[in-house]
């Protein structure tokens, strides 16, 4: 196989690694050598951009045959949710219950890893699922076009800034996810980044995009500070809960712009 096409089906076996991860679609088998987390990551907005558009699709095709818009906003809502198998909001659950409820750095990285979830966790949930629900059925009620472009737009946006955490922000753990994935490159994060402003373009008008990539990059650096603060560093769960919360920021924004 001559060099151009190894690097074609390298970069094709790392997309389909970022889906294996942050996904349940089926992607079939990985070549040898299989890529790392590390060099998979730059293609996390690429995940983002499947989840999205299958969420957008059900949201089309739910108003489309009559139902109230938020009614076809759960449903996109929860299409989100069963392709990515909840990842992201477990993550999110069991970095709100570790950093609401333990004592010390290695307290809140033992709940963390608990697989059980406790009030916080539930609290998270609760809170990022409703906002999400309610904002999507909000824009879906002004312009369904809108909502839908927007679905896809800010799920490629909250996983852009993923690989930067990881090229930047050290590992809380000596395992995991986290550890594994954290060698990743500068390269590799400004490629994702790339992506995610690319991702935003569709969005219909400047101002909305700027504003919410604006958003995004400060509330994964003040999430990331905090994790640093709280545990010394990122894991998975961690990196979940920045999709959310990057996600939540985007919508919030967008509304804001929109009025």
């Amino acid at each position: 196989m001559n060099r151009p096409a190894q690097i074609a089906r390298a970069r094709l076996d790392e997309m389909r690694l970022a889906l294996m991860l942050l996904t349940r679609l089926p992607v079939g088998r990985l070549s040898d050598p299989m890529p790392s987390i590390a060099d998979a990551c730059w293609a996390f907005p690429f995940a983002g951009l499947c989840v999205g558009t299958i969420a957008a699709t059900v949201l089309a095709g739910a108003i489309s045959v009559g139902l109230a818009p938020a009614i076809a906003a759960g449903l996109a809502v929860a299409a989100g949710v069963v392709v990515t198998g909840g990842l992201h909001e477990d993550g999110l659950a069991d970095t709100a219950d570790g950093f609401g409820g333990g004592k010390d750095r290695a307290q809140k990285l033992a709940i963390m890893r608990d697989s059980r979830i406790g009030s916080f966790g539930t609290l998270a949930l609760i809170l990022a699922l409703g906002l999400r629900w309610t904002a999507v059925a909000d824009l879906a009620g002004q312009d369904m076009h809108h909502a839908a472009v927007a679905i896809v737009a800010i799920a490629i946006a909250s996983r852009a800034g993923l690989p930067v955490i990881l090229a930047f922000v050290p590992p809380a753990r000596s395992d995991g996810m986290g550890h594994a994935a954290s060698s990743g490159t500068a390269a590799r994060a400004v490629v994702a980044v790339t992506l995610g402003f690319v991702g935003l373009a569709v969005l219909p008008t400047l101002v909305a995009a700027l504003g919410i990539a604006v958003g995004v990059v400060i509330a994964q650096f003040l999430m990331a500070r905090f994790a640093m603060r709280q545990i010394g560093g990122q894991t998975g769960d961690v990196l979940g809960a920045m999709q959310q919360v990057a996600d939540l920021c985007a919508w919030i924004i967008l509304l804001a712009l929109v009025r």
